[in-house]
This record gives structure tokens, sequence and C-alpha cells, in this order.
């Protein structure tokens, strides 16, 4: 673990992708101490210009107003604790989906593993993001739609078949090593092989995709509150503050750039991180081969 760090300290792209992601933790921990505006309150008064159009950067409105005179940083702001939150649970839902559908599918192999990894073909199938849409409408349908629920579950629901292909392939190698034929000689159960023996050495390449799974996530998040799928207004999201601000892109261009930075950077952090530690796992793994 300790080579693993070090490839992983060495390597400034996972760094800088580090540092962005504590930065965004931070930002979403502490949003109503880092501004001072209501992200939901419209000032028609003192945030529009005389015509009624959004003011621009300013120094009482650091990213400037938008067209209800709202403070576009503290939406900016508001809406990164949103995304990550609702990236974080998903991820979560997919994680667990994933490395069981993977585990026991490695683990037992034959008719199991043929029949989950059909299952798995069969959401691959689906293009993604429609069956996200179609997903997302089916929650809110089922009445969900005033809390983040049918984002995260939709996502989740989704996401999970990288981690499941990942793991299995992981799974399927371990199956066949002295180390699980020495545990089920000492008379140990699928169960405990699984718990004991299986999750440790899936751990490093679980962390790996869970990393990039987020990411996508955040884009996929994004991609559904642009459609109105996301969560219900007047919660402030980064896609949905692009889909309002598509309309002003010329006169008040801070309403799309926003949000649309805020986007590029979440995403490319945790894509920076999870390139950073698959490479310094996927060394850690190789220089363990070569000692077997």
């Amino acid at each position: 673990m300790s080579r693993a760090r070090a490839r992983f300290v060495a390597n400034r792209g996972a760094v800088l992708g580090a540092v962005l992601v504590i930065g965004l933790l931070g930002i979403a921990l502490l949003a109503p101490v880092l501004s001072e505006n209501n992200p939901l309150a419209s000032d028609v008064e003192h945030g529009l210009s005389e015509l009624g159009a959004p003011l621009p950067p300013s120094r009482d409105a650091v990213l400037g107003t938008d067209q209800l005179g709202r403070d576009v940083w503290a939406r900016v702001v508001t809406g990164t604790r949103t995304s990550l939150s609702i990236a974080a649970i998903a991820t979560l839902i997919a994680l667990v989906i994933g490395v069981s559908i993977g585990l026991v599918a490695g683990y037992a192999g034959g008719a199991v593993d043929s029949a989950l990894m059909r299952l798995v073909d069969l959401v691959l199938a689906f293009p993604l993001l429609l069956l996200a849409i179609l997903l997302a409408a089916l929650f809110r349908e089922a009445e969900l739609s005033s809390s983040n629920a049918p984002v995260f579950l939709t996502l989740g629901a989704v996401g999970w078949t990288t981690m499941a292909r990942v793991v299995r392939g992981k799974a399927l190698v371990l199956a066949r090593s002295e180390m699980i034929t020495a545990a089920r000689a000492l008379g140990a159960g699928p169960a405990r092989i699984l718990v004991r023996h299986f999750l440790p050495n899936v751990a490093g390449v679980v962390i790996v995709v869970a990393a990039l799974v987020f990411a996508q996530n955040l884009l996929a998040e994004s991609v559904l509150s642009y459609l109105g799928l996301g969560p219900a207004p007047p919660s402030p999201t980064w896609g949905h503050m692009l889909y309002e601000g598509r309309a002003y892109y010329r006169t008040a261009p801070h309403l799309v750039l926003a949000p649309g930075i805020a986007i590029v950077i979440a995403v490319v952090a945790f894509h920076l991180v999870g390139e950073g530690l698959r490479d310094a796992f996927d060394a850690r793994e190789a220089r363990s081969a070569g000692a077997r």
C-alpha cells in the first residue's frame, strides 16, 4: 500500500485531481459559509439591471446574478453539494450491485456466471442515457419527484455494469488461486470465502472503478438536470443552471460559464484521481505477479 501511495503522489495529474476533489468537498461542506446570499432568493430590485437583465460579476455578486436576480455564486456553491451528494449515493448503489454480482459470478462460474453476464449484456444493450431518462421519468411518476431519490436511483440502476465486469474478471482469477483452494479444503463456506478472501483482494480495483463511476455520475446528473429530470426546482443544480442560462449565453455568458466550468472541473478532477489510482494499483499488482 505504501508503494501504491508513493506512485500516486508522484503522479502530478493525480495529485492535481486530489487537490481539486478536496476543494470541491470543502465547498460542498462549507456551502452556507462561503456565500451569505440565499441561493433561492430572488432580488428583482437590486439583482437585475434597469432593463431587467442579469447583472455581470461584481463585488456584490462575484459571479453575477441570473434572470431572477439570484446570486449565481451562491447557486453554484449550493449546486456543488447537491451534485456531489447525488453522485456519491448513486456510486454507492452501483458499487453494492456491481461488486455483489461480480463476486458471485466470478466465484460460482458456470451457469451462474453466464446468467449474470447476460444480465449485464442486457443492461448494456440499451443506450445508458436513454435508459436513465426512462427510469428517471418512471421514478417521477412514482411521486418521488419532490426528492433527489429519482436521480440517484436512476444513476445507480444503470451505472453498476462496469463495476460488475471488472470485479468478475478479478474474481475469476482469485477463484483459481491456491489461496481459495486452501480455504475450501479447510472447510470455509462460500460466504466466508467471499468476505474474508475475495473482498480484500478486489478492494483496489473497486476503489479505482468507483472514482471513475463517480465522475460518470456527476456528468450524467448534470445531463438529467438539464433535461428537467434532475432534482425538482428551486433546488439549484449545475445542469439546471445551464438549462436556464442557455437563453442568455450572448448577453449574460456567466450564466452558462459558471455551472459549465464547475461541471468540467468536477468531472476532470475525479477522472484524474481514478486514473492515478489505477496506475498506482496496477503497478503494485504487476510487481506482485512478477514476484510470484
